[in-house]
């Protein structure tokens, strides 16, 4: 079983940036395919980004290209969401969760493991 606990939400002005981070416990964190999602209020929940086992990245959701970065630290059993020139657009509860098999990893039906997650607000 793993884990995962999400920091480093908060309010931020617009323009500013966050860097959150998503702590696993176990010993599987590098086996798995790690993924952030977001859900804002009466939203459905959407993909941000993924990155895959070794570190290389797989996805971004359009919303995040050229603003959002996602990394991991296996030796540390974290992934990283940085956020850039943030909007209040991006404003919502902000989740990672972790994917055991290979499968579309925008896709949140298919993450075996998920944080309870952490909020973000953005100010105009």
């Amino acid at each position: 079983q793993v884990q995962l606990v999400e920091s480093g939400g908060g309010l931020v002005q617009a323009g500013g940036s966050l860097r959150l981070s998503c702590a696993a416990s176990g010993r599987t964190f590098s086996n798995l395919a790690m993924g952030w999602f977001r859900q804002a209020p009466g939203k459905e929940r959407e993909s941000v980004a993924a990155i895959n086992r070794k570190g290389g990245v797989a996805y971004y959701a359009q919303s995040a290209k050229g603003r959002f970065t996602i990394s991991r630290d296996n030796a540390e059993n974290t992934v990283y969401l940085q956020m850039n020139a943030l909007k209040p657009e991006d404003t919502a509860l902000y989740f990672c969760a972790g994917k055991r098999n290979i499968g579309d990893i925008t896709r949140g039906e298919e993450y075996d493991y998920w944080g309870q997650g952490t909020q973000v607000t953005v100010s105009s």
